[in-house]
């Protein structure tokens, strides 16, 4: 695409008549009207028609929450790391600058697509069950989920696997030192960086809770317990600690030592699970992704112990069915058909997710077509069904909250889609005295009480009761979509069991809508996951529809709060196409 500086020949116009400045302006305006417009037959890259339009790049992109994270990924490849290497830079950066939901004590999920090999691959990462957790650790006497000790207590933390789990990206499908991928991040928890109007919102939407441990509230506020000056420098010393320990000794820098010793003896002192022996011996595990089709595109998701996968496969089966385009993009008989999707998948989740390392989940079947041309007959087309009358697996037969998401990619075609997560934004709001660092409350994404709902309203069976060493289920869907082979789109969000529907309904916008990837992001949403019985809208949607859809039987309710909030890529045509989404503030898409 030419370039040109106007203000180069502005000054050359001035000298020239009037008439023959017209002349020279019309011929630029032709010149660069012609380099911008597409070859005959294809789209162009940038089409003023659409309302939302994406950030471009040839060589490298990061899209992240935060600005400052993103900036570190894109300088790695700068200096001749590939999105392995910019996406580990990224995911320690915003421990440091995005505290509710980057993390070092939390776990997740990367899926990976090596551009040489033409593989992808997904590392789990996620937190395990200490070995003292057992079934009914979260019941009282009367056999009742004790809320506060499940979310906001020692006891509420799970084995955390995000430092493991970028260590191992790193050094299976890195290029550069642990050196030089962690120092952007120490440097800016050691030097500090200036409190944004973003973070200082996020430290006042959970000031209350976090002021009720001494340690958050010396790491987080200052000596009177009031919020920093947004302007004013934020320093982490001891993150930078923490930060050092791991890059002098790798895993071992925290897993073992006086990293571990700190959290130990802070689980010790109130009636924590997590022992040196969880510690050491926490492992994280290479899994094959789920792969499914939808009208010639190739779906590449999440696997369990992740949910994502299975069921964004199995909605996209069911849709495949239909021929959306004839309803239109978000018209009350597009939602109606997707919500009903959307509530046929749910039920199965409930019955059937939990850690494949300990028990058999039937993944082929849940993404089967032809399973899912029989829950396609179950959908009345001019009805909602009520989710009472929807009884998980009853066609499948008998064979044997707050998280982060980023997104990068680079020259070469690598991709990686990360989502991780201390589960509520600022995990249980509990910090590690000496490292800076917060607690995980993963144990409540466990079914504590299995047929009940969990703190994201998810029914859950015992597939996901409690179990030393097993991983909670989780909604979290790093996805990728490939396209004749060659990947095309990477995208992944926030938001606990909305994850699924957010990213399922972006990739839906750009495959069978054919948005560009920053309109495919911007578009309203909604949500269902079959118990509650409420349909999700978002603002955005007509009136008009959402009195369609109530008068079809849906529990039509407007969200208080948006959506999900993804981190998208799409490749096309040699150039790289980012969209961070603008629901919540502070997200970057950063390039060169």
């Amino acid at each position: 695409m030419p370039r040109f500086n106007f203000g180069i020949i502005a000054p050359s116009l001035k000298l020239l008549r009037p008439p023959l400045v017209k002349l020279i302006r019309l011929l630029l305006l032709i010149v660069l009207i012609v380099g911008l417009s597409p070859a005959q037959g294809q789209e162009p890259i940038l089409n003023f028609k659409n309302r939302f339009l994406p950030i471009i790049a040839s060589h490298g992109m990061v899209a992240a929450p935060e600005k400052l994270a993103s900036e570190v990924g894109v300088e790695i490849m700068r200096r001749g790391g590939n999105a392995v290497d910019a996406a580990v830079a990224t995911g320690f950066a915003l421990a440091v600058t995005y505290p509710r939901a980057g993390n070092l004590g939390g776990g997740g999920f990367m899926l990976i697509h090596m551009a040489d090999t033409d593989k992808q691959t997904f590392i789990d990462y996620r937190e395990t069950a200490p070995a003292q957790a057992q079934r009914k650790l979260f019941l009282n006497e009367e056999g009742e989920v004790d809320r506060m000790r499940e979310y906001f207590s020692h006891q509420s933390a799970g084995v955390p696997g995000s430092v493991a789990g970028l260590l191992y990206a790193l050094e299976h499908y890195g290029t550069m030192s642990l050196k030089q991928v962690l120092q952007p991040a120490i440097d800016l928890a050691s030097k500090g960086f200036a409190i944004t109007f973003a973070l200082d919102a996020e430290f006042a939407s959970r000031q209350k809770r976090l002021l009720q441990d001494p340690e958050a509230a010396r790491l987080f506020f200052d000596k009177n317990g009031k919020r920093r000056a947004v302007g004013s420098i934020f320093r982490q010393p001891d993150l930078a600690w923490t930060l050092q320990q791991i890059r002098k000794r790798g895993m071992a820098g925290f897993y073992e030592g006086p990293v571990a010793d700190r959290i130990v003896a802070n689980m010790e002192a109130n009636e924590g699970l997590i022992t040196h022996a969880d510690l050491a011996g926490y492992k994280v595990v290479e899994r094959e992704p789920i792969r499914g089709t939808f009208r010639g595109y190739q779906i590449v998701g999440a696997p369990p112990p992740s949910s994502g996968g299975t069921h964004i496969i199995q909605i996209l089966n069911i849709l495949e069915g239909y021929d959306a385009n004839e309803w239109g993009h978000n018209s009350a008989a597009y939602l109606h058909h997707l919500t009903e999707a959307m509530k046929l998948a749910f039920a199965d989740r409930s019955r059937y997710m939990g850690d494949p390392d300990f028990t058999a989940i039937p993944v082929e079947q849940l993404i089967d077509k032809a399973y899912a041309a029989r829950l396609r007959e179950r959908i009345n087309p001019l009805l909602a069904t009520p989710s009472a009358d929807i009884q998980p697996g009853i066609e499948l037969g008998h064979k044997s909250c707050d998280t982060t998401q980023f997104t990068v990619a680079d020259a070469a075609g690598n991709l990686v889609t990360n989502t991780y997560t201390l589960n509520f934004s600022f995990g249980s709001h509990i910090a590690v005295p000496g490292t800076g660092m917060l607690l995980n409350n993963e144990m409540a994404d466990f079914a504590s009480r299995p047929g009940f709902a969990n703190a994201y309203g998810l029914i859950e069976s015992e597939a996901n009761s409690i179990a030393p060493g097993k991983r909670p289920l989780s909604s979290m869907s790093p996805t990728m979509v490939f396209q004749d082979g060659k990947a095309w789109l990477a995208t992944g969000s926030p938001g606990g069991s909305i994850i699924i529907t957010a990213v399922l309904q972006t990739i839906i916008n750009a495959m069978e809508f054919e948005m560009n990837i920053a309109s495919a992001a911007a578009a309203a949403r909604v949500h269902h996951q079959w118990m509650p019985d409420r349909l999700l809208l978002e603002r955005g949607v007509s009136p008009d529809t959402i009195r369609i859809l109530e008068d079809m039987g849906h529990n039509a309710v407007i969200s208080e709060r948006t959506l999900g909030r993804t981190q998208s890529i799409m490749l096309q045509d040699g150039l790289l196409y980012g969209a961070t989404d603008t629901r919540r503030p502070g997200g970057w898409v950063a390039s060169y």
